[in-house]
């Protein structure tokens, strides 16, 4: 199982937590995928103190380890006040730090992202930076004291997996000791299990499971594709060849 700062989480699949039909339904999907990490977004659930006290214990009944994020900020103070209000909130030093940087895509800015990094990680912080798959930016983001890396499939809730493979197996391969998760872009299980056969170490997703015909069985469905791509990757999958390969041998066979 993967671990993030030292601690070892129960699986691969950390769900995000919102645009869920009901809270019963989020709590089965978490049920059903055994889901390690639940991801919460501090400025949408804070809002109301009656509301955010009832999520809270809904978060807390799960018996899952808890991320909160910094969802929907644009800059490195707001990123950094929200960090501050989640670990007062939900009792963790655990942040995934999202600082967008355009509202179309909602691409990371990998300058505010950087600075706000370095400063959190100075109070304490444990940071799980959201960002696209750049080794000059993954680069920074480690020597600003994080110890986990996000690279996104694809952009937020777009469902369109990985869209650059080569960046992401670069990006693998040159940080090969560093936690890895795939965040945000996933639509379907098959795309967790490729991201898995890269050797990647989890996956995060919202959209995917929430916005499902039936949410409790699409999160099982990517707990079961992420187990499968992990048993690939480590029963070292055949390379891939130009030229077929007969898989029956020739030798001892009549010839007429």
């Amino acid at each position: 199982m993967p671990v993030f700062y030292g601690t070892e989480v129960a699986s691969p699949l950390m769900l995000g937590t919102a645009q869920y039909p009901s809270p019963a339904v989020l709590a089965e999907a978490f049920r059903r995928s055994g889901a390690g990490v639940a991801t919460v977004s501090v400025r949408r659930e804070a809002g109301g103190e009656r509301a955010g006290q009832d999520f809270w214990r809904l978060i807390a009944g799960l018996g899952v380890r808890v991320l909160p994020n910094t969802a929907g900020c644009h800059s490195v103070r707001e990123a950094i006040t929200t960090a501050r209000m989640a670990r007062e909130l939900f009792e963790t030093d655990w942040i995934k730090l999202e600082v967008i940087g355009n509202t179309d895509t909602l691409q990371p800015d990998p300058f505010g992202l950087v600075e706000a990094a370095r400063l959190l990680v100075a109070e304490g912080f444990k940071v799980f930076p959201y960002m696209t798959e750049d080794l000059v930016l993954a680069d920074r983001l480690l020597q600003a004291g994080c110890e986990v890396l996000m690279p996104w499939g694809a952009p937020i809730g777009t469902g369109l997996g990985l869209l650059n493979p080569y960046g992401l197996r670069s990006l693998r391969a040159h940080f090969p000791d560093v936690p890895m998760v795939i965040d945000a872009g996933l639509g379907l299980p098959s795309q967790a299990a490729a991201a898995m056969e890269m050797g990647f170490d989890a996956v995060l997703l919202n959209t995917a499971v929430a916005k499902a015909g039936e949410p409790a069985a699409m999160a099982e469905g990517f707990a079961k594709a992420l187990e499968a791509g992990r048993l690939a990757r480590g029963a070292g999958p055949m390379p891939p060849r130009d030229m077929a390969a007969p898989s029956t041998p020739v030798m001892g066979k009549a010839f007429l």
